[in-house]
């Protein structure tokens, strides 16, 4: 029975800290656009076949025309 007397503060404390961190996320913009990320992943940006020109590949390319 003891034991309950360092609990009910302690967890007291956890929900106070949960509350707070709650009231950051929410101030700091965290929730501000839910759907923007879930439809990020369906947009084509990338270039044909996801490969970007390196400078090692325009020298490599330069050798082989020579």
């Amino acid at each position: 029975m003891s034991v309950i007397y360092g609990l009910i503060p302690g967890m007291i404390l956890l929900g106070l800290i949960s509350v707070l961190v709650f009231f950051w996320a929410v101030r700091s913009g965290q929730y501000d656009d839910m759907e923007g990320p879930a439809y990020r992943i369906l947009d084509d940006d990338d270039l044909e076949c996801g490969h970007t020109n390196t400078k090692e590949d325009t020298n490599k390319e330069k050798e082989h025309s020579d």
